[in-house]
């Protein structure tokens, strides 16, 4: 893993939010080309600032780093659900996941 990686994966998780880099930037408090400059690897974020990037984009730090997991919030918000639901519930969409996963 490089720096590389760090802008990439910013940009990836931007684009799934559907946040554009300057009203990202904005919103993060900085001016317009501050994300740009880190997509290009022009600059990278300070620790502070890469915490910050992971909240505005609903994601651990963990999660950040996870190459396994394309879409964190997406994950996150459906283990957030299925806590919820009954083990019955739980078995019939493990099923159904086994089944996906077989095709």
């Amino acid at each position: 893993m490089d720096q590389d990686y760090i802008n990439k994966r910013i940009t990836e998780l931007r684009l799934k939010k559907g946040v554009a880099e300057h009203k990202m930037s904005l919103e993060l408090g900085h001016s317009r080309s501050y994300v740009q400059s880190i997509s290009s690897g022009r600059s990278l974020p300070s620790m502070a600032e890469f915490l910050a990037i992971c909240e505005y984009l609903s994601v651990t730090p963990k999660d950040f780093f996870d190459n396994d997991n394309p879409n964190p919030p997406l994950v996150k918000d459906t283990i957030d659900k299925l806590k919820s639901l009954p083990e019955s519930d739980l078995l019939l969409i493990l099923t159904m996941i086994n089944r996906l996963q077989s095709k």
